[in-house]
């Protein structure tokens, strides 16, 4: 039998043969286990092959199998095979409308050893229009005639789901699905409860088309929640929840769905006011989503979401904009608009503020002005641009007849007017 230690062999590396997250292990080939491939087998690993069994493997997740999920794995990995099991259950109340896997390119191939690069695609029943996609890296050994897989990770770059950091619970509102580890039922429940206020408050300041359903993260912790985006911590430590996506081109369906990720820790801390804010503020981004691309400025994606969400509040501005409006008051007017890496969450927690205010204040002018059409067709029109050079230039011109600099001056008007 092929050595399965760590090592190298013809001066290359060995791939470690380890179980680690959600390991497939899968049986590659249907023959009789064997120290060495029979005479005349083909012992190179092929997308075919890697196909055909990520297949049988899908349509277990599909089924609820369990049994169908487990079966390829070698017997004697035990430790595998509980890993595989505890994670299949935390699957288990998902309501899953399709589950796909993609091999990317050609298994690397070292003798008995192999690697390979998939991506797993998912949607969940009812909310869904678009998948999720996450990248994963499959550690692969022959053994006789079968291949297992032997470890799954995420690729470079990539990061776990959900289901990776315990059993998932579903909360269902009447336009929200909360997943949650870790938390009481009543915690989804108020969320659950908030998104399905949030959604007619969005829908009633977003005219485009969108699905007019949330899908809500909710980790048990905000270092689960940095695990679940791939970032450090620190990060979001003051954060009480962001929106994941892929921004549209132009008015396409974007090819990833959206999911708002809850920081448990931040989100408590905030009054059921702020509560309502932020998850307003996040399901604007789910719903602009195909209106927003590469074209459009943060200022003005941000901002938007932030003029929906306290759209109709009966609050002064400098109760909403506390930091600019401190700023402004000290004789500290903007000169321009923030630029994107003003948003950025491992920056100054009073320059994060006043971005955002600054944004929001810049939305509230357009709408006071020109008219909430004319704002969401500023919006839309800025999106639909081939890119970022000219794209808020053009729209203004052609939406509310002025430019970058009179609408400049006339923001910083407006702020000494409103917070002075």
């Amino acid at each position: 039998m092929a050595g399965r230690g760590r090592g190298t062999r013809a001066g290359r590396p060995r791939f470690p043969r380890r179980a680690a997250g959600l390991a497939l292990a899968a049986l590659l080939t249907a023959a009789a286990p064997g120290c060495a491939p029979p005479a005349g087998a083909d012992p190179s690993l092929t997308v075919r092959e890697l196909d055909t069994t990520l297949e049988r493997r899908a349509a277990a997740v599909l089924a609820g199998d369990a049994a169908g999920y487990l079966e390829p794995i070698a017997p004697k990995a035990r430790k595998l095979r509980a890993a595989q099991r505890t994670e299949f259950a935390n699957l288990a109340d998902v309501p899953l409308k399709s589950w796909a896997y993609e091999v990317r390119g050609t298994p690397e191939q070292d003798g008995d050893w192999a690697t390979a690069e998939v991506e797993l695609r998912y949607r969940v029943d009812g909310y869904d229009t678009a998948p999720v996609a996450t990248r994963r890296t499959l550690e692969l050994m022959r053994e006789g005639d079968r291949w297992y897989v032997t470890a799954d990770r995420p690729a470079d770059g990539a990061s776990d789901q959900l289901w990776h950091q315990g059993e998932v619970e579903v909360v269902r509102g009447a336009h929200s699905l909360v997943l949650g580890v870790g938390r009481p039922q009543e915690e989804l429940r108020r969320i659950a409860d908030t998104v399905d206020l949030a959604v007619p408050a969005v829908s009633d300041a977003w005219p485009g088309e969108w699905a007019r359903r949330v899908v809500v993260h909710v980790p048990d912790s905000v270092k689960s929640m940095a695990g679940l985006l791939g970032s450090p911590e620190a990060s979001y430590r003051g954060i009480a929840a962001v929106t994941t996506g892929e921004a549209g081109t132009g008015g396409e369906r974007p090819a990833i769905a959206d999911r708002v990720i809850v920081n448990p820790q931040a989100y408590d801390s905030l009054g059921s006011f702020g509560q309502r804010i932020v998850l307003t503020h996040e399901t604007v981004h789910v719903a602009t989503r195909t209106s927003t691309s590469p074209a459009t400025p943060v200022w003005l994606s941000e901002g938007f979401a932030d003029w929906a969400a306290y759209r109709g509040e009966d609050r002064a501005p400098d109760l909403i904009a506390p930091a600019l409006a401190k700023a402004v008051r000290a004789g500290d007017i903007p000169e321009a608009f923030p630029v994107d890496e003003d948003f950025g969450f491992d920056g100054d927690a009073d320059e994060l503020s006043r971005a955002y205010e600054s944004a929001w204040m810049a939305c509230e002018l357009i709408a006071e002005r020109w008219g909430k059409e004319k704002l969401t067709a500023f919006y839309a029109a800025v999106g639909a641009h081939s890119g970022r050079d000219g794209s808020v230039e053009q729209a203004m011109d052609a939406v509310l007849d002025t430019t970058p600099e009179r609408f400049t001056a006339d923001w910083r008007d407006y702020l000494s007017t409103r917070l002075g």
